[in-house]
């Protein structure tokens, strides 16, 4: 009797790492649940200042999401209606949301061809309401540093990096996303490189005074138990889960070198038929996405017969920003974005997660060729 065995990839499986990290997030459950602090207390305390330590910065405040971390840096910088901040358009809503939610107005920009936002484009898009830019490290690249600071430094524009899937990367001087603008927002929702198991966020900073803000921010405006200074939010790391990023920021440079592995991986053997990342060894670039661009006719076929085969395909994003329906009031159209909307026809994102094995990731690059080549 044989058995008609098929292989399946999923596009991502959090159940593998949490089983991976299973002893050491039961340790540290009991730990918190016996000690009685549940927000704010020592894990809490501990995971900022080793995040501070390995970005290099001087100040991590942990919030309740990538999203929030966002918003609480701009409502630090005291934003108004008539502020701008320019962001990439091809990003997940939050990018944009948070300038919305922080009471100003988001200009998008254009991206180049590897989805980074791009300089030419920014400089087109800046006025004399420019207040900031928050240029996305999309899939985990590292954004066009040199070219994009100097600009914000002739227009007197703060940088604040959009650093939700990048942790872990740095540029060509070794300075880590988290350490290259004003501030940084990070996210730890599962899918994230640095990752726990619910939501969670990051902001980082050098400035001391934009720091305290944030810390006045993320606990109600409260200068104590009972008198609040300004009028606050509530989006606190809670201590259980900043107990589980301990366990998985001690072991960040494993997992980095796993996504840099399979992206390696998939570079040396897919076709060369389709439009693959560029693998950059002047800087760290940690993929947290690994995305391919393939002609737009083909596309969706493409995604329906790699499903077929049992492998997980997303797109990162299929509706730019621009075009979204709550971004009508701002008045874009099609086309007024070009380039992001060229990708956003044309990408596919293929299964890249640490606890992939070899033999799911040749079953991917075997069917993508094979299905490539029949296509074209």
């Amino acid at each position: 009797m044989t058995t008609n065995y098929k292989i399946k990839v999923p596009f991502v499986d959090l159940t593998r790492e949490a089983k991976n990290y299973l002893p050491q997030i039961l340790l540290n459950t009991d730990r918190v649940l016996k000690s009685g602090q549940y927000i704010n207390g020592p894990f809490v305390k501990e995971f900022e200042s080793l995040v501070s330590e390995y970005l290099g910065v001087k100040y991590t405040i942990s919030v309740g999401n990538g999203s929030d971390a966002l918003m609480l840096i701009l409502k630090s910088l005291n934003l108004s209606l008539e502020d701008e901040v320019i962001c990439p358009a091809n990003s997940f809503i939050a990018s944009a949301w948070s300038i919305i939610a922080a009471g100003a107005k988001p200009v998008f920009c254009d991206v180049r061809d590897d989805f980074l936002l791009d300089p030419i484009d920014f400089q087109r898009k800046i006025t004399s309401k420019t207040k900031v830019v928050m240029p996305v490290h999309l899939t985990g690249r590292v954004f066009e540093v040199g070219l994009i600071s100097q600009i914000c430094i002739d227009n007197g524009i703060k940088i604040v990096e959009d650093a939700a899937q990048s942790f872990g990367a740095f540029d060509s001087n070794n300075i880590k996303t988290g350490a290259l603008g004003d501030a940084a927002a990070f996210s730890l929702h599962p899918l994230k490189n640095l990752s726990i198991y619910g939501d969670g966020g990051l902001i980082t900073t050098n400035d001391k005074k934009l720091a305290e803000d944030c810390l006045l921010f993320r606990n109600h405006g409260l200068i104590n138990r009972d008198e609040a200074s300004v009028w606050g939010y509530n989006s606190r790391l809670d201590e259980l889960q900043a107990s589980y990023a301990l366990i998985k920021l001690k072991n960040i440079e494993d997992l980095t070198s796993k996504y840099i592995g399979i992206a390696n991986f998939y570079n040396n053997r897919i076709t060369n038929q389709v439009i693959k990342p560029k693998i950059r060894t002047t800087l760290r670039d940690v993929y947290h996405n690994y995305v391919v661009v393939v002609p737009p006719h083909i596309r969706d076929d493409l995604i329906e017969d790699l499903s077929s085969s049992g492998i997980g395909t997303k797109i990162h994003y299929p509706t730019p920003l621009h075009l979204q329906m709550c971004a009508k009031d701002l008045n874009y159209k099609p086309g007024d974005i070009p380039n992001v909307e060229r990708l956003a026809q044309s990408m596919i994102s293929l299964p890249i997660f640490p606890f992939l094995e070899e033999y799911e990731l040749e079953h991917v690059v075997n069917n993508f060729n094979n299905l490539i080549t029949k296509y074209l």
